[in-house]
């Protein structure tokens, strides 16, 4: 799932465009999809070495991965020796997933190049991943909000019933549908521990989070509270999880319906929850007001890395920030803002999509820092300051 504020896709690139029209020409519908798995997102030789924010003592090292286009939720392998993530660049009408070494080397392409994707991650050995994909309502990407809904409601993110989750090889070959069912399903990720898979469906009428087996089996419904409740991920021991939904003394509940019958969710309003991997035992840990999203557990069981806007709540200036569950502490990580004209900031700096190593040494995500152009968004590690 996109943050709640999305760049333009990038436009198309030069080269690549010309061979795609070639392709057209030859009446080959392939060969746009082979040389994007030839090619990938565009990468440096090697990751280049950033400097460091003074105010950022928790990251160190800091390294780029990607260099052009939007690029998100890039998520490490179990073995952390690789990263999947989403990006859409080149011929690309929209996010496709790629997988990319952990040093950004050797992108490629491994959803099929069709429809919407989002939300990938690695399924245990690392041999296969998942994400959901729109490909097999066609080829086209399905059309997102339109400019009326957005005057009427504001920023929003398509929720469309035609993405189901699908498993590939790493080398994008061998697709198969993994969680299908009539309503939206996506956002799915795997437990630590090997054993599960927690996802949002709108299976039965609202948009809530399930789990199921690795092999989409045993599928069980987590909650059941009004309104959008996903981006979920396990703890490391595979014993709670944490996600994103709206308090429920903040849910127009009326708006919310007439939304998802639309395909659409508003997320203005969002804060963490966290449960025991079962469903139960769930509660509210921030209460801070914005948008609280992309959470993540760090190792150690006690904290939780997510991305907010709670701190610019005219804005749309997203960083990390750090919770300590039990006392509700919270600590600024990141600090990217760029002084636009007159002395403002700029309304879309953005951090987001953190994923610590199990050992918590590094740490992934994704800024539209350093960019060399307006609206991109690119993967970074870091080595994490404890």
């Amino acid at each position: 799932m996109s943050a709640p504020s999305a760049p333009p896709a990038p436009a198309a690139s030069p080269v690549l465009s010309v061979l795609a029209l070639l392709a057209l020409l030859a009446g080959g519908a392939g060969l746009p999809l082979l040389l994007a798995r030839q090619a990938g997102p565009q990468v440096a030789e090697a990751p280049l070495e950033r400097p460091g924010f003074p105010e950022e003592r928790r990251l160190a090292n800091v390294r780029q991965l990607t260099f052009a286009g939007e690029n998100a939720e890039a998520y490490w392998s179990f073995d952390e020796t690789r990263l999947v993530f989403q990006s859409t660049r080149g011929t690309l009408a929209a996010d496709q997933i790629y997988v990319m070494d952990a040093e950004g080397r050797r992108p490629r392409l491994v959803s099929t190049g069709y429809g919407r994707t989002t939300c990938a991650y690695f399924l245990p050995g690392d041999e296969r991943i998942l994400f959901a994909s729109t490909h097999a309502a066609g080829r086209a990407p399905p059309p997102g909000p339109t400019p009326e809904q957005r005057r009427r409601y504001g920023y929003l993110w398509s929720i469309f019933t035609s993405y189901d989750v699908y498993t590939a090889r790493t080398d994008g070959s061998d697709v198969r549908p993994l969680i299908v069912s009539p309503g939206y399903d996506a956002e799915a990720t795997v437990s630590p521990a090997g054993d599960r898979i927690v996802f949002t469906s709108s299976r039965d009428g609202d948009l809530d989070l399930y789990s199921c087996a690795l092999d989409g089996s045993d599928v069980r419904r987590l909650t059941d509270q009004p309104g959008y409740d996903g981006g979920a991920f396990y703890s490391w021991d595979g014993r709670r999880i944490v996600w994103r939904a709206p308090p429920q003394e903040h849910l127009d509940a009326q708006e919310f319906r007439e939304l998802l019958a639309m395909q659409l969710v508003r997320p203005s309003r969002l804060e963490l929850f966290v449960m025991d991997a079962d469903g139960a035992g769930a509660r509210q840990v921030t209460r801070l007001g914005g948008a609280n999203f992309a959470p993540f557990w760090h190792p150690d069981g006690r904290r939780i890395i997510f991305s907010s806007n709670h701190h610019d709540p005219d804005g749309a200036n997203f960083d990390l920030f750090l919770l300590t569950v039990d006392t509700g502490a919270v600590e600024r990580v990141t600090f990217f803002e760029r002084a636009a004209a007159g002395g403002r900031r700029h309304s879309d700096d953005f951090d987001g999509f953190p994923m610590f190593t199990r050992d918590g040494r590094r740490l992934v995500w994704c800024s539209n820092r350093f960019n060399a152009r307006p609206n991109e968004t690119n993967v970074f590690v870091a080595d994490w300051v404890d």
